[in-house]
């Protein structure tokens, strides 16, 4: 608005001094090609040109003279000529030719003296008055010309336009400032409210200010924040209950598998209860991400990936762990642990083994997982990470899982602000990447 209204104040200047500029011509122009006229009437009558305006200096009157009296340093001043031929064209006046100029006329006549002296006593070094002169070519050889001083530019003016322009934006922009501030300090709140929202637990509601719009924006806000609260708790009870409620049976099944003779059927059927266990474990903590309970705090990185690779190493699992930096990162340990299992888990299983490597990048530290399994088509790279999608579409226990580790993994980056991405690496096998802000 500060910037419009410069603009508009700009071109309000330009037109202001145009306009001025032009009425100081007029009046000065009007009487000089009056008087013009009026000299060129008596010289086509014979009369004295000059005695007419005897109690004016020449400079300040007319001059009769052989050629144009304009000299190449002054600014022809197309307008006026213009103004003078129309007047002369409507009068019936012929002449030969009719030129107009501004500039300065030097003489060396005893007024001109006494003006420089009259000007050095009062102090005035504003320097001569520019003179308008009007000429015309009545014959050959024979020029009349009418000449005016012209009035100095008044600095005044401009001071008196450039304060307008500050009472202009003393009255507009400070209470668009005001009202700018008193709408925009809410909305900044409320921004970094949203920004920020985690959870519906977290943070306190956002005050309800500013203008009614602004207000009723902010109270749906904080509706919404509780609505969602609720429906949070709601499925926290829900899920505790379905937990609650599948355990107990798994736990009894398991039981009543202890007592199979065939020792083989029994290791088949533990290890189905086992699997059922772990799935149910991945679908509670996938919808339960929402609400970790969990606080986040200072950890080492390469400490507990060093950690989770000796946990594979212990069970026979081809995992090595690259030299990895001292890192500390916020995070909430239990969770990046699960994502970094899952990631290691799948390496090995599809991979045959998995390389972690820790390094910085992006402001960040970034966690690799190589492996040197077939790698997944480029097409269904993005596909993966829905849940209980799987590369190998016969759902078979013995070729994979349940499709729920890499979308729990990725989940886990999400909610830390952090992502994971795949790629296929170029000598062959599967790379994921987890990076993590520090």
């Amino acid at each position: 608005m500060a910037i419009a209204l410069l603009v508009a104040q700009a071109i309000n200047f330009a037109l202001a001094l145009r306009e001025r500029e032009r009425l100081v011509l007029t009046q000065v122009s009007a009487p000089t090609i009056a008087r013009l006229i009026d000299a060129v009437e008596r010289d086509r009558a014979g009369q004295p040109v000059e005695r007419r305006f005897h109690h004016l200096p020449a400079w300040r009157g007319i001059r009769l003279n052989q050629q144009s009296v304009i000299g190449p340093n002054m600014r022809p001043r197309k307008d006026i000529a213009d103004r003078a031929r129309a007047a002369f064209a409507e009068l019936e006046i012929p002449v030969l030719r009719i030129e107009a100029a501004e500039g300065d006329i030097h003489r060396g006549d005893r007024l001109q003296r006494m003006t420089q002296a009259r000007r050095a006593v009062i102090g005035d070094d504003r320097g001569p008055r520019p003179t308008l002169v009007v000429t015309a070519q009545v014959a050959p050889g024979r020029w009349i010309s009418a000449t005016a001083k012209l009035p100095y530019r008044d600095n005044r003016f401009i001071f008196w336009l450039i304060a307008q322009t500050l009472i202009l934006y003393a009255v507009m922009l400070v209470p668009v400032l005001w009202i700018g501030r008193r709408i925009a300090r809410p909305l900044q709140q409320l921004t970094g409210a949203v920004e920020s929202f985690r959870s519906a637990e977290g943070g306190t509601a956002v005050p309800e200010s500013g203008p009614g719009d602004v207000r009723r924006l902010i109270a749906a806000y904080n509706g919404m924040r509780t609505r969602i609260a609720g429906m949070l708790d709601e499925k926290d009870r829900m899920l505790g209950a379905i937990g609650h409620d599948l355990r107990t049976p798994l736990a009894s099944l398991r039981l009543r598998v202890e007592g199979i003779d065939d020792e083989g059927e029994r290791d088949r059927a533990a290890g189905t209860i086992e699997e059922m266990n772990r799935t149910l474990d991945d679908i509670l903590s996938l919808a339960r991400l929402g609400r970790p309970s969990e606080a986040e705090t200072r950890v080492d990185l390469g400490a507990l990936l060093d950690s989770v690779v000796d946990d594979f190493q212990a069970l026979g699992a081809d995992v090595s762990l690259a030299e990895a930096p001292r890192t500390t990162v916020t995070i909430r340990p239990t969770l990046i642990t699960r994502a970094v299992r899952n990631l290691i888990d799948n390496a090995v299983k599809y991979g045959g083994r998995a390389v972690v490597a820790v390094g910085s990048e992006d402001g960040g530290v970034v966690t690799t997982i190589d492996d040197d399994g077939p790698g997944i088509p480029e097409d269904r790279i993005e596909a993966m990470f829905q849940p209980f999608t799987r590369l190998e579409e016969s759902r078979s226990r013995e070729t994979g899982g349940t499709g729920l580790g890499l979308a729990l993994a990725r989940a886990i980056a999400l909610q830390h602000g952090g992502r994971l991405t795949l790629a296929n690496r170029e000598g062959g096998g599967l790379r994921a990447r987890l990076w993590l802000p520090v």
